[in-house]
């Protein structure tokens, strides 16, 4: 009689195999299993036009009448490595085509970890016996209007469809060159690099797919404030970007520590206030980046943090700050150095007034949104201004809802809509226009209670898309009372977010549905405290990937309704890795080679075993500990230490994360004496061993010493080198 583990095992190898690895996985697909092969010589036309390339070659572009100059009428010029000289629709493309071919015949890979050992030879066709791909026919049916190279979330057509036939003819439509770009990542990622070096195949003729976006957002916020970004890593992360399908790269520009955003009418602002001169991002790097964004249908959107997170200033226009590096910074923000714009000051609305004036003109021609911040104001900054000199609520929020109001008009005076944080309409009960656009950061709540006001929202729930996370603490502890209450030095919101917990967030679950449709996306955050150039795409990559899909393809499989699995989506987050990896992007490893290898995505997949039992006979849950994959044996000796690990957890759930509920000082106390650190959760010695416990413990800690004695007792089977635990059958 087949167990109930075998046949689990055997359901989810018959559920697991996967189609051509399509990454994010398109909407409707079809395929074949016919290998074909594609030549750099392959027939190229956009629009009924041929594309010519710039080269001596079959395709070569002709020269006019004149022999002087060549002839690009109604060709598109192919190049690898073309970049845009104007935003218009034929150049958008044969940008795209450039890219999509090199990612073809020259950043491609070799599969050969995706197949058994040994087994690529099976899956690569015969080179001897080659049909090859004979056109690549793209069009285009729609006209691209100005706001399709920088769109409001839901302006901008996205779909195409592509067909490939077992004869070898390949067509491409699409309404718009946004979409043609999507589609020709796609087609790119239908081919492999032959393990002989000189041939490019695909083996799923004939290939039919019907895609289109479920999300018209679909970002990353990058903080470029903290850790400084050339604007080369910039560049490739919006490339990553748009090879995921993602649209929109949020730039958390300037913050407390470093103002790196050049202002030509104000020079003296990022001159002081970056970390260098030399990470200083100039007129012309932005422009650059913006310009590079809109080729490859990515939105760069910038943010400039206000009233709080602004204390770079300080060292530039010390009169418009309060707060700046206060301490106990716990007090005053939520971490340092500290710094606010005083809510009461005509100086501050003159600076922003001409800030403005000088960014805005130069985001517009490129973007839709600007976004003006908000989170993490805190009361008490004010209490500094002597223009203030309060924190209670009933004075602060006229004064910012007369702050916010300034600001959207400036923004809106430009034609861009605003975007803001959660905290300004949630926290402080600032009204906004019903155009602002509000990125939710701390839950599902917070999602929920926005759509109930009618607003728009973007969805960055920090329990899931919050990449920094889990890293653990960027500040230091001194030995004693600060070390005690921070040990073992957990950040505020880890643990890290695996890409399995970035796959399973749904910004739209719980959401009646006219709520729901006021979810525009979502964007995965990457704060820079401990992330710079050096670590930034093993940090981001391949997990913000997990996000990609969601937001392009949506979290339920539409063929069954249910959500998607992690067993089909770990083959194609493995080969797409590998693409990105071929491509120049250092995404992390998302298996081990033995499981892209396995037959299936199954070998690699932990079930709910019963029936396994430990030398006690006491039943064990297999896969329940902290190794997922603890065989038997060790399993049960894990089990036996399970009351230490519950009582390291205890301490660890009383340690407070560095974010912890801030206390209201007392109005009259300025400075304000540093807060009394929380209880110590246990004693350390100066060589970091735990020190005995008190007397008077508690109950529960004298039952885990009592528990603890038990480990004395020696294991009479300690030195068996295998335990073998009984199966239940069904």
């Amino acid at each position: 009689m087949i167990s109930k583990s075998i046949f689990s095992f055997l359901l989810l190898a018959l559920l697991s195999s996967p189609a051509f690895a399509i990454w994010p996985i398109p909407k409707s697909y079809q395929q074949g299993n016919k290998p074909l092969f594609i030549h750099q010589n392959l027939a190229l036309s956009y629009n009924g036009g041929n594309v010519c390339w710039n080269s001596f070659s079959e395709h070569s572009c002709p020269l006019d009448e004149f022999s002087t100059k060549y002839e690009y009428n109604e060709q598109l010029v192919y190049t690898y490595g073309y970049s845009p000289a104007s935003i218009n629709s034929k150049e958008i493309v044969q940008a795209g085509v450039s890219r999509a071919l090199a990612s073809i015949f020259q950043t491609n890979f070799v599969p050969w970890r995706l197949h058994g050992k040994n087994e690529l030879s099976s899956f690569e066709p015969d080179v001897n016996q080659a049909k090859w791909i004979k056109s690549l026919a793209i069009t285009q049916t729609g006209e691209d209007k100005p706001e399709t190279f920088k769109p409001l979330a839901g302006q901008v057509d996205e779909s195409y469809n592509l067909t490939l036939s077992e004869d070898g003819v390949a067509k491409l439509s699409a309404v718009t060159s946004t979409g043609v770009l999507r589609g020709l990542e796609t087609f790119s990622q239908l081919f492999y690099t032959h393990s002989t070096g000189t041939f490019y195949y695909t083996p799923y003729a004939p290939v039919s797919i019907q895609d289109s976006p479920e999300y018209p957002h679909r970002g990353m916020l990058l903080d470029v404030a903290r850790n400084f970004y050339p604007v080369k890593d910039i560049q490739r992360t919006i490339d990553a970007l748009s090879w995921n399908k993602m649209n929109r790269l949020h730039v958390h520009i300037t913050d407390s520590q470093s103002w790196p955003l050049d202002l030509p009418s104000m020079p003296e602002v990022a001159r002081e206030g970056a970390y260098s001169r030399s990470q200083i991002y100039s007129e012309s790097d932005l422009k650059g980046l913006q310009e590079y964004g809109v080729a490859r249908g990515v939105e760069v959107v910038l943010e400039i943090d206000m009233p709080g997170h602004i204390g770079s200033l300080n060292w530039s226009h010390p009169e418009l700050i309060v707060a700046y590096d206060a301490q106990p910074y716990q007090w005053w923000c939520a971490e340092p150095p500290c710094g606010a714009f005083r809510l009461n000051s005509t100086a501050v609305d003159r600076f922003l007034e001409a800030m403005f004036d000088d960014l805005l003109p130069r985001v517009a021609p490129y973007a839709a949104y600007f976004h003006t911040g908000g989170d993490e104001l805190n009361a008490n900054d004010s209490m500094l201004d002597p223009g203030i000199r309060s924190n209670k609520t009933e004075v602060l929020q006229p004064l910012l809802q007369k702050f916010v109001d300034a600001q959207h008009a400036r923004v809106r005076k430009h034609g861009l809509t605003p975007m803001t944080w959660e905290e300004i309409p949630l926290n402080w009960n600032v009204s906004i226009g019903n155009d602002t656009v509000v990125q939710a950061w701390l839950g599902d709540a917070s999602v929920k209670n926005l759509t109930a006001k009618g607003l728009q929202v973007i969805d960055s729930n920090y329990n899931y898309w919050y990449l920094d996370c889990g890293r653990g603490q960027w500040m230091v502890f001194d030995n004693g009372a600060s070390y005690n209450t921070y040990y073992p030095f957990n950040d505020w919101c880890g643990p890290t977010k695996a890409w399995q917990l970035v796959y399973s967030h749904d910004p739209r679950a719980g959401l009646a549905a006219e709520q729901a449709a006021r979810v525009l996306g979502g964007e995965v955050a990457v704060w820079s405290e401990t992330i710079d150039p050096v670590n930034l795409d093993q940090v981001v990559w391949p997990r913000a990937s997990a996000a990609g899909e969601v937001l392009w393809s949506g979290r339920l499989d539409p063929a069954t309704g249910a959500n998607r699995t992690q067993l089909d989506a770990a083959p194609r987050l493995n080969e797409f890795r590998e693409r990105m990896v071929a491509r120049g992007v250092g995404a992390s490893v998302v298996q081990m080679t033995w499981c892209m290898q396995a037959a299936n995505s199954s070998e690699c997949a932990v079930a709910a075993v019963t029936g396994l039992f430990d030398l006690d006979g006491d039943q064990v849950n297999w896969g329940y500990k902290h190794h997922a994959l603890h065989p038997p044996h060790v399993a049960a000796t894990v089990a036996a230490g399970d009351h230490r690990l519950a009582r390291r957890r205890r301490r660890c759930a009383a340690a407070p994360a560095l974010r912890p509920a801030l206390p209201q000082p007392p109005a009259s106390a300025v400075p304000l004496p540093a807060p009394a650190p929380a209880p110590a959760p246990a004693a350390l010695s100066p060589e970091g061993e735990e020190e005995e416990e008190d007397d008077d413990d508690d109950e529960e800690d004298e039952e885990d010493e009592d528990e603890e004695d038990d480990d004395d007792v020696e294991d009479p089977h300690k030195d068996e080198e295998f335990y073998r635990g009984e199966t239940l059958t069904a």
